[in-house]
């Protein structure tokens, strides 16, 4: 699958869209899932019996998982 950018994305994403656009599993993703935001899950919301995820969620929790990452290396 071609690489998808962030303005290709809808505002409210499912799984397989996260795992497309991180290149990660769908597997993963629902691992992220259930782990609590505080923790580094992603944080989503359910739909019946799927999760959902906002848009701007994940850009914040992509952003925080550089700025977490910058701060080991500089520390």
């Amino acid at each position: 699958m071609e690489n998808l950018k962030l303005s290709d994305l809808p505002d409210i994403l499912t799984a397989q869209l996260i795992a497309d656009y991180l290149s990660i599993s769908r597997r993963r993703v629902y691992e992220l899932f259930q782990l609590k935001p505080e923790s580094g899950g992603i944080p989503n919301f359910e739909v019946g019996n799927s999760k959902r995820v906002y848009k701007y969620d994940l850009t914040q929790w992509i952003e925080n998982k550089i700025k977490e990452k910058y701060a080991q290396i500089v520390n």
